[in-house]
């Protein structure tokens, strides 16, 4: 059976056809970085498990559901990019006055 991809296709690599690599190897980190802050700050487990899901979930909700479809390294690219480069442009209509 032969598939026909169209030139203009964007075809991703994804892991398990849903995420992207570069955003699964974010999230590890990420996840990894948070399980080692939580087990040397905190003893109790209950602490341990509802502070690492408080910080871990929402960031494993914008990775499947996205923004657009968008990659979400791209995503916190453009954020940061406009938090530290923020510029606020105006435009303003001069009314030309007709003096006779």
């Amino acid at each position: 059976m032969k598939f026909i991809f169209p030139q203009n296709y964007d075809f991703k690599n994804k892991l398990l056809g849903i995420i992207d690599y570069s955003t699964a190897f974010v999230n590890v980190a990420w996840y990894g970085f948070v399980f080692l802050l939580v087990s040397v700050l905190f003893k109790s487990i209950n602490i341990k498990v509802v502070v690492f899901i408080s910080l871990c979930f929402p960031l494993f909700l914008f990775s499947f559901v996205g923004f657009n479809g968008e990659n979400i390294v791209v995503v916190f690219k453009y954020m940061f990019k406009f938090i530290f480069k923020q510029k606020l442009l105006f435009y303003s209509k001069i009314k030309k006055i007709l003096r006779i």
